[in-house]
């Protein structure tokens, strides 16, 4: 009888991150560089360094936002030393790199890859800064692509979504947060204080972390309170807890086979360990959610995630819950079955808009820190959960400073997304009249930080849902933040190609 084959074990053996400030923002680093100089500190991270990356066979690249590079993979590849490695370049969403991670574990365990680099950065920092002093951008230019990219390449809205103004997440953020708001019975003075208190606490710990683009720890007051320098953007965020792109930031981890971490000499004291992964998908566009005050892909995945890693959420000490606006990770939690009062932080990085926003690349960030957190420890667990488009696409995994006793286990899969697609939402009406009712809203402001337009999704009569704009009213507008809008009737019309909702 032959042998039982060795079940091989994916480790993450490093984790780099860079900042980059120069005095002239337009001196600063292009995203490449930053790649390069994260991952060279993921392998020195590994105790390894160039020797570690000249034995790289995969090289996965989160795209990079402000500078398409088209074959990243291939010129970071190059310049690490290790060009005939296998390249994955992706699609755009915040959930690639967790993704990537459950991917690549997958490919290790099953023999495929044995050292694999993921690593991703921006610059729109600079960027921004050569674009204001009229200057062109002297970047590495793009390099054409030989294969499709990896990942999920639908259009995160539909074109009805696009016209009525809920297609940028500083607008689709913000519906989700009223109807959490509404949906938990909070009035909007005590919801606000709750967005400053949770806002509050990831800017402390932003404060702490070297890597981190905003380390003031801004109070809860000076969060919440709208003044001119923190205007209102889409209601109820004012700018402090919008997620900015205008960084500097790069970071990188290197996972491998066991065999191939013990074969290059790096130390198991590293070894921080994957023990499960999942991705799931919400139902695509937003007008198909089941509401707008839970994730229901999301909590069936924990649940899976958990049993398969045989855990339970409460023994689970480090969290990184994908934090581009407040509502993310306070609504994540909530599907994974943790409560608003527990006392564990929902980042251990500082969250996006005080930590950063990377584009894409945020939770390698996160994933950096947290093998940083278990090697401390050297006992507990982490779990990660990342998160594209408009709470759209999410991936979660579950790492520990032990080797998991059952293995690498991936979890979820088609029966899982089959499930998502069978849950039943209401039918939308395209073009929209009669009396209906809010089910989510938000008002957005103009830079002059008066109120200048709104959306709203809701039910019709019947129970069919719309989307409508708001009318350019300013009194109406300011009048829908002083007051709950989730359930109030009024009447939709279609005018000019648009729905429009007024209120009663």
């Amino acid at each position: 009888m032959p042998a039982e084959r060795r079940r091989i074990q994916p480790v993450l053996i490093g984790g780099g991150q860079t900042i980059d400030r120069p005095e002239d923002p337009t001196a600063g680093k292009e995203p490449l560089l930053l790649m390069e100089e994260a991952a060279r500190r993921a392998a020195e991270d590994a105790g390894g360094g160039v020797r570690l990356l000249a034995a790289v066979d995969t090289v996965a690249v989160p795209t990079v936002v402000g500078h398409d590079y088209g074959d990243a993979a291939g010129l970071l590849a190059e310049r690490l030393g290790c060009p005939g490695a296998r390249r994955l370049n992706t699609t755009l969403g915040g959930n690639t790199p967790q993704a990537l991670v459950n991917h690549l574990a997958d490919e290790i365990a099953a023999g495929r890859v044995a050292l694999a680099v993921v690593a991703g950065a921006e610059a729109w920092h600079t960027a921004r800064a050569l674009g204001r002093a009229g200057r062109r951008i002297p970047w590495t230019p793009p390099r054409a692509e030989d294969a499709p990219r990896w990942g999920d390449g639908r259009p995160g809205s539909s074109e009805l979504e696009i016209r009525h103004g809920a297609a940028q997440p500083i607008a689709t953020y913000p519906l989700f947060e009223n109807a959490f708001r509404a949906a938990r019975g909070l009035d909007l003075e005590a919801h606000r204080r709750e967005l400053g208190a949770f806002a509050a606490r990831c800017a402390a710990l932003a404060a702490e972390n070297p890597y981190a683009w905003f380390r003031d720890g801004k109070s809860a007051a000076e969060l919440a309170t709208v003044t001119p320098e923190n205007r209102m953007i889409g209601f109820p965020y004012p700018k402090f807890m919008n997620s900015i792109l205008d960084v500097n930031q790069g970071a990188a981890l290197l996972l491998a086979a066991d065999s191939t971490g013990r074969s290059l000499g790096v130390p198991e004291d590293r070894w921080i360990y994957p023990w499960a992964g999942v991705d799931v998908t919400e139902r695509w566009y937003l007008l198909d959610r089941v509401d707008y005050h839970s994730l229901p892909g999301v909590r069936r995945a924990g649940a899976e995630l958990l049993e398969a890693a045989d855990l339970t959420i409460d023994r689970v000490e480090h969290l990184d819950l994908y934090s581009c606006f407040p509502i993310a990770p306070r609504l994540t939690a909530a599907m994974l079955g943790i409560a608003a009062d527990d006392a564990r932080a929902l980042t251990v990085t500082g969250g996006l808009p005080w930590f950063g926003g990377p584009g894409n690349n945020y939770t390698t960030h996160a994933i950096a820190a947290l093998v940083a957190r278990l090697r401390v420890a050297q006992d507990g667990f982490g779990l990660v959960h990342a998160n594209g488009w408009h709470l759209t696409k999410h991936a979660l995994g579950i790492y520990g400073a032990s080797p998991p006793p059952r293995g690498w286990q991936r979890a979820g899969g088609a029966a899982l997304q089959a499930w998502v697609e069978a849950e039943p939402h209401p039918v939308v009406i395209p073009e929209a009249t009669g009396r209906a009712s809010v089910e989510a809203y938000t008002v957005m402001h103009g830079r002059d930080g008066a109120p200048d337009h709104g959306t709203a999704i809701g039910r019709l009569a019947g129970g069919e849902r719309f989307i409508a704009v708001l009318p350019r009213d300013v009194g109406l507008l300011e009048a829908m933040e002083r007051e709950e809008q989730v359930g109030r009737t009024g009447t939709v019309r279609h005018e000019h190609g648009l729905n429009v909702f007024v209120p009663s």
